[in-house]
């Protein structure tokens, strides 16, 4: 496999500062209350996509508002400056970067997570009754063993696979790692609608982001042989063009900002495989207006 062109890697994201979470009733302090909560979302990045689409799905528009945040961070670290006052509202002196995602408490203007997967969670279990079931009852082990295999067998390793300080060995073997998840999961996708079976669950908006961040970031710096090697898996790529038409995925899809969010960390020339485009995401996300009024 050729080397890829120099690019510098994404910025790592640093470790949750907030774990607060969301509980059953008054006893817990933070309990579940309409229009009490607000969501702060960048669309750019992945985390605030999850949350925006698990958001839609369970229909919260009038239960927990979001403001959203600029494409691009305007602050150092990856900082958005319009949520600093709230963090250093929520922890004394706090010197982290104030970065995206956000749930926080408009009672007491303090944020009570910046973790995503906790976030999806609580939004599903505490504000999504009657709602479609994004965590089946029994399905919370193997959901969360969805989201490891997408952080580590599809984010970390197409990484790996287009690090430009890496010898061929290293990168071809990353190469070898995403292709065997790809292909695992596109053999589940060839019998079942979903990741799960036949309903749409948290596991598939897992993956689907992942999808997204293969083909709008991560190709950026592959080759392009490779590229054409993760585009081999018909079923897999046919169900994320599937879900880009659902109006809880698509209209949140920001290819614009995602491409700009990118390139503001990308400081040397791109690799062959970034004019080989898998999926035309934009062909496929539905009408706006129409999504909102579903």
């Amino acid at each position: 496999m050729s080397a890829p062109a120099p690019t510098a890697l994404p910025l790592a994201r640093p470790a949750p500062a907030f774990r607060g979470r969301i509980g059953r009733d008054a006893r817990s302090g933070h309990y579940a209350v309409p229009r009490r909560y607000r969501l702060h979302l960048s669309p750019s990045c992945p985390d605030c996509l999850r949350i925006a689409i698990t958001h839609s799905l369970l229909g919260l528009d009038e239960v927990l508002p979001v403001t959203l945040l600029p494409t691009v961070p305007d602050g150092p670290g990856g900082e958005h400056s319009a949520l600093r006052p709230l963090y250093e509202a929520s922890a004394h002196r706090y010197s982290g970067a104030a970065v995206a995602p956000v749930l926080s408490d408009d009672w007491s203007g303090r944020i009570v997570s910046t973790h995503a997967p906790d976030i999806m969670r609580d939004l599903a279990r505490r504000f999504g009754g009657g709602r479609p079931g994004l965590w089946p009852k029994g399905a919370g082990r193997e959901i969360e063993g969805v989201r490891r295999l997408c952080a580590q067998g599809i984010d970390a390793t197409a990484q790996r696979a287009g690090r430009a300080d890496a010898d061929d060995e290293e990168r071809g073997a990353a190469l070898t790692s995403l292709l065997r998840t790809l292909r695992s999961l596109d053999g589940r996708l060839a019998y079942q609608e979903y990741l799960l079976g036949d309903q749409l669950t948290a596991a598939d908006v897992e993956l689907w982001v992942s999808l997204v961040q293969l083909d709008t970031v991560h190709r950026w710096h592959l080759d392009a042989a490779a590229v054409h090697r993760v585009a081999g898996y018909p079923q897999l790529w046919a169900y994320a063009r599937r879900l880009v038409a659902h109006p809880a995925f698509g209209p949140h899809l920001d290819l614009d900002g995602i491409a700009r969010r990118h390139h503001m960390h990308c400081r040397g020339l791109e690799a062959a495989g970034a004019a080989v485009q898998i999926l035309d995401w934009a062909a496929h996300v539905p009408n706006r207006t129409a999504a909102a009024s579903c």
